[in-house]
């Protein structure tokens, strides 16, 4: 483990300290929030908690800087949480411990909670300054982010009373975002009917692990594995194979990640047994072979389970035909901006227990046309298997506006301290941005942020070094920004 507080820059570094030993699930960021609350009110500072339960922390601005454009700092509180199977960590009560590793900050079996802490610890950062310059400044800290935009949503409009804002939460040192996707959730959901487990059958628990994983937004279209959709189309070939029973399913553990690991318990004849084995490790072979530099870690396994009953027969098929045919991946790529996706759905939660089925299916796209289209075509999917499906949490787009004066400032900004040029990109991952610009129309919005990898899984890590050079430039362009006319 590493002493966090003491990577440079230390202004930084020590609030993201106080994010990994504060627990924030999505949902469940109160506690986080009003130690921070109580931090900016010692301070002086002037802070409001929204109806949705947003903070809000205000700060004057520097002297001589009173005139200047008032400026939104933006991040999320909550992070998403994920730890490798067999790592005992409890996010609602365990601290995050990353180590240092070649540069970078790691959580080796856990997710870090970079995405979006580094954010949020640079908004803290400059509320803590006694020597930056800047104009009357806001730190936007929103609550569920990753469980559903829901803070963002929640959102008052008219509350924010400066006329730009900074999203920090982007993962390309380097790059600034100017538009993103908006997406929705699809749930469905199904009753099914169980029955006895037949005479002569034994069970079995099934694995897909060992997959990457990763964010179901920015890593989609690298063709990863998704466990639930591997699983799935395991199972449909053994039930062609022999006689095979469903008694459970559990994949996926969050809606936006790309889900590792999928479980399901299933009965077939004793007599299969060596049938069942072979065929489990040709088809981990198979899938090696398919996603070979991709995700060629993949492992197929089973060991012994119990079971009592199993689903009817009738529901069995019904329930797995419909999750083999649910789409996953990239639907469409942009013809606007070049290389990238414009559409695409995450199969990330699946559950087959109790007499229930349960499934969550992340629909995003750069149009809100094409989120509504290919959700409505999931709808009509699963309908026809007779499940019920609700529409959730549906945030629109971000729309890029390529003449932004403050996308302006950050490149000026950016070349005069690093002597080079940056880039700028629109991304499928989803941002708040498009939420709040919806409630304020006339926000001029830039996102920046370090370079991490891996969100969303656990191994995520922020290059240390990038982290100071997003101080930097964030520094120059808060002292940067122009007078109000």
């Amino acid at each position: 483990m590493v002493n966090i507080a003491e990577l440079q820059p230390q202004a930084v570094w020590e609030h993201f300290q106080t994010l990994c030993e504060i627990p924030r699930p999505s949902k469940h960021e109160e506690q986080l929030r009003d130690y921070l609350k109580g931090w900016a009110e010692l301070r002086g500072l002037q802070t409001v908690v929204d109806a949705a339960g947003n903070l809000i922390v205000r700060k004057a601005a520097s002297p001589g800087y009173e005139n200047r454009i008032g400026v939104v700092l933006q991040g999320h509180l909550d992070m998403v949480c994920q730890a490798n199977t067999g790592t005992e960590h409890d996010f609602f009560k365990d601290p995050i411990r990353p180590v240092l590793q070649d540069g970078w900050l790691v959580a080796e079996n856990t997710t870090l909670g970079a995405d979006n802490g580094i954010g949020v610890a640079m908004g803290l950062a400059v509320l803590a300054s006694d020597d930056l310059q800047h104009g009357p400044v806001e730190v936007l800290m929103t609550l569920d982010e990753e469980a559903g935009m829901g803070g963002a949503l929640g959102l008052e409009a008219g509350l924010l009373q400066g006329r730009m804002m900074i999203n920090i939460d982007t993962e390309e040192w380097g790059e600034f975002y100017m538009g993103c996707a908006g997406g929705v959730d699809v749930n469905v959901t199904r009753h099914y009917q169980s029955e006895d487990l037949p005479a002569g059958y034994q069970a079995a628990r099934l694995q897909v692990r060992g997959l990457k994983g990763g964010h179901s937004g920015a890593d989609i279209h690298l063709g990863r594995g998704n466990a639930n959709k591997i699983l799935v189309r395991l199972l449909r070939e053994l039930q062609a194979e022999t006689d095979l029973r469903l008694v459970s399913f559990s994949g996926g553990t969050a809606r936006n990640a790309l889900a590792r690991e999928a479980f399901s318990v299933v009965a077939y004849p004793q007599d299969d047994a060596a049938k069942l084995a072979a065929k489990l490790d040709a088809f981990q072979a198979l899938l090696r072979f398919e996603l070979a530099g991709v995700d060629e870690g993949i492992e197929v396994l089973a060991e012994p389970a119990k079971a009592a009953s199993v689903l009817a027969l009738a529901d069995q098929s019904a329930i797995l035909a419909a999750l083999h045919a649910a789409p996953h991946g990239v639907k469409r790529m942009s013809q606007r901006v070049s290389g990238v996706v414009e559409t695409s759905n995450n199969l990330g939660v699946v559950r087959v227990e109790e007499g229930k089925v349960f499934a969550n299916l992340m629909v995003r796209s750069l149009l809100d046309s094409g989120t509504w289209m290919l959700a409505r075509e999931v709808e009509s999917l699963f309908v026809l298997a007779g499940f019920a499906v609700e529409m959730e949490g549906g945030y629109p787009g971000w729309a890029p506006n390529p003449q932004s004066p403050l996308l302006a400032l950050f490149q000026q900004v950016y070349e005069r301290e690093f002597a080079q040029a940056s880039g700028v990109q629109v991304i499928h991952a989803g941002l708040e941005c498009g939420i709040i610009g919806a409630k304020y129309p006339h926000m001029d919005m830039v996102s920046f942020g370090p370079t991490i990898r891996g969100a969303h899984a656990p191994g995520e890590r922020v290059e240390v070094a990038s982290v100071g050079k997003a101080w930097q430039l964030l520094k120059a362009v808060l002292a940067a920004v122009p007078e109000q006319h």
